[in-house]
C-alpha cells in the first residue's frame, strides 16, 4: 500500500467528521454463510419465543420469577438460597464466552446475539421488503416527501412498533410465565396501569433501538467489541482478508482483490474488512459471501475473505487450540464439573428455624420453659411433600398450629411454632437444641437453634 493510501480511523465508522450520525445502508446479503446464519437465527428466535410455553413435567422449561425469587432453568428450581449456584452459572458463562472468543473470535455477535438476530433477520428483512435494497433505500431517504414515501415509511415504522410490542411481551413471559401475562392482558388497563406503562416504555426502547440506534449498540454500547481486542490473538479464528493473495488491489495490479468494495457495501456495520480486525466486526460472514460471489464473476478462486487466523495467512500453519485456549477450557470444565456436583448434591428441602425476635421465654405452670420460633421450609422439587418436625435433643415438645406440615411443589411453607422444654433439661441461659425434619420415618434434614431460658 502506497503512502498516500495509508489512513487511520479516529472515529467510529458510523460517525462523520463533525460527530454526527452517518447512516449505514447495508446491501442485502446472499450466499452460503447467510443461509446457514438464517437457519441458526430461526432456531434462536423459535427458542426465545417458545421457551416460556414449553413444559417439563408440567412446569415451565425456563422461568425467571424475580418477584418471588424463584428461577426455573431447564426444569431445575433455584431459590434465593441457591444464589451461589446462580453465580456459578454466570461465572461459567463468562469463562465460556472467553474461551469461545479466544478460539473463534466474535462469532457470538454475528450468529447468536439476540440484538443482531432481531436487527438483521427481522427488522432489516422487513425494511428490504418495503423499501428495497440499499440503493433504493438511499434514494428513498434522499428524495422529497411524496405520498409513496410517506406510505412506505408509515407502514415500515408501524410494523416495527408492532414487532417491538410483541418482543416486549415475549420478553416479559420469561419473567412472569405465559398464563400470568395473558391474565394481566385480559384485565382492563386501568387495573394494571403501571404494568401497561412499563410494557409501552420497554416497547418504545426496543423500537428506538431497531428503528434508529441499530448497529450503534454493537459499536458504541456493547463492551464485548472492546473485549475482543484483549482476547484475540494471531491464532484466533476470525473473518479475515487474505492480504497476501489480494494485494495489490485493482483489476490490473496483480492481486486477486479487484477493489469492487462490495464487502463494504454488504457489511451491517459499514467497515472495510481489508483493513484488518476492527471492533465493529461481528463476524457475520456477509463479506465472505459477497466476495465469493464477485470472485466467481471474475473467475478467480473463492475465499479471498474467509474464516481464518492471521497465523495461517502469514505462515500457512493452522492451529486453533493453543496453550491459552486449553488453559481456559480446563478452567471451564472444572467450573461446569463443580456446578454439576453442586446441583446433584444440593438439598431438595431447605429449612430455616429462627427464634421469633422480640419475644422472650415463658415460664409455664407445668415446669416447662417455652420459646417461639419461626419455621420456613422451601421445597425445590416438583412434588408435594408431607413432613414432620421432631425435637432430637434435649427432651421437649413441639406445638405447631394445624399439626401437619405439607410443603407444596416449588413452594414455601411458613409458620410459627412453640417449643416446650422441661426446666431440668435447661443447662444454661442459651441451650443448643437440635431439630429433625422427617418425611415419614426418613430423616430429611437436621437443624440447630438456640433456646433461651432463665
Amino acid at each position: 500500500m502506497s503512502e498516500e493510501q495509508v489512513s487511520f480511523r479516529d472515529r467510529p465508522i458510523n460517525m462523520n467528521e463533525k460527530g454526527g450520525r452517518k447512516w449505514v445502508y447495508a446491501k442485502k446479503p446472499k450466499g452460503k454463510w447467510y443461509f446457514y446464519r438464517t437457519i441458526v437465527s430461526i432456531v434462536v428466535l423459535a427458542f426465545l419465543v417458545l421457551a416460556p410455553f414449553i413444559k417439563y413435567k408440567g412446569y415451565p422449561l425456563i422461568l425467571l420469577d424475580i418477584v418471588n425469587r424463584k428461577f426455573i432453568i431447564f426444569g431445575a428450581i433455584f431459590w434465593a438460597q441457591d444464589t451461589f449456584l446462580l453465580a456459578l452459572i454466570m461465572l461459567s458463562f463468562v469463562v465460556f464466552v472467553i474461551v469461545f472468543t479466544v478460539t473463534f473470535g466474535r462469532l457470538w455477535c454475528g450468529w447468536l446475539c439476540p440484538q443482531t438476530i432481531f436487527l438483521e433477520m427481522v427488522f432489516r428483512k422487513i425494511e428490504y421488503l418495503i423499501e428495497g435494497d440499499f440503493r433504493k433505500r438511499l434514494k428513498l431517504d434522499n428524495s422529497p416527501w411524496t405520498a409513496g414515501k410517506i406510505f412506505k415509511k408509515v407502514l415500515k415504522h408501524a410494523i416495527f412498533m408492532i414487532i417491538a410490542i410483541l418482543m416486549t411481551n415475549v420478553f416479559l413471559m420469561w419473567f412472569t410465565g405465559p398464563q400470568q401475562l395473558f391474565e394481566i392482558a385480559a384485565t382492563p388497563v386501568r387495573e394494571n396501569l403501571s404494568s401497561f406503562l412499563i410494557m409501552l416504555f420497554v416497547s418504545g426502547v426496543f423500537y428506538f433501538i431497531y428503528a434508529y440506534f441499530r448497529e450503534q449498540i454493537c459499536t458504541m454500547v456493547c463492551p464485548y467489541g472492546r473485549m475482543q481486542s484483549v482476547l484475540l490473538d494471531s491464532k484466533s479464528l476470525i473473518v479475515t482478508y487474505d492480504f497476501k493473495r489480494g494485494e495489490p488491489r485493482g483489476h490490473k495490479k496483480g492481486g486477486d482483490c479487484i477493489d469492487c468494495e462490495q464487502c463494504i457495501a454488504v457489511c451491517p456495520t459499514g467497515i472495510d474488512i481489508r483493513n484488518g480486525t476492527q471492533l465493529e466486526c461481528v463476524n457475520c460472514a456477509a463479506c465472505i459471501d459477497e466476495c465469493n460471489n464477485m470472485m466467481k464473476k471474475v473467475k478467480r478462486p473463492p475465499n479471498l475473505i474467509r474464516f481464518d487466523s492471521m497465523e495461517n495467512i502469514n505462515t500457512g500453519k493452522r492451529l486453533i487450540f493453543t496453550g491459552r485456549t486449553v488453559a481456559y477450557s480446563v478452567v471451564l470444565i472444572l467450573l461446569l464439573g463443580f456446578f454439576i456436583y453442586s446441583i446433584a448434591s444440593r438439598k431438595v428441602i431447605e429449612t430455616t428455624i429462627l427464634r421469633t425476635p422480640g419475644i422472650i421465654y415463658q415460664e409455664n405452670a407445668d415446669s416447662t420453659i417455652s420459646n417461639v420460633y419461626n419455621l420456613e421450609i422451601v421445597n425445590k422439587t416438583h412434588e408435594n411433600i408431607p413432613l414432620e418436625l421432631r425435637l432430637l435433643s434435649p427432651k421437649g415438645k413441639i406445638v405447631i398450629p394445624g399439626g401437619n406440615i405439607e410443603v407444596k411443589d416449588q413452594s414455601k411453607f411458613e409458620s410459627a411454632f412453640i417449643l416446650y422444654i422441661p426446666r431440668d433439661q435447661i443447662t444454661s441461659d442459651k441451650t443448643i437444641v437440635e431439630f429433625g425434619l422427617y418425611d415419614k420415618d426418613k430423616l430429611v434434614e437436621k437443624y440447630t437453634a438456640t433456646f433461651v431460658g432463665p
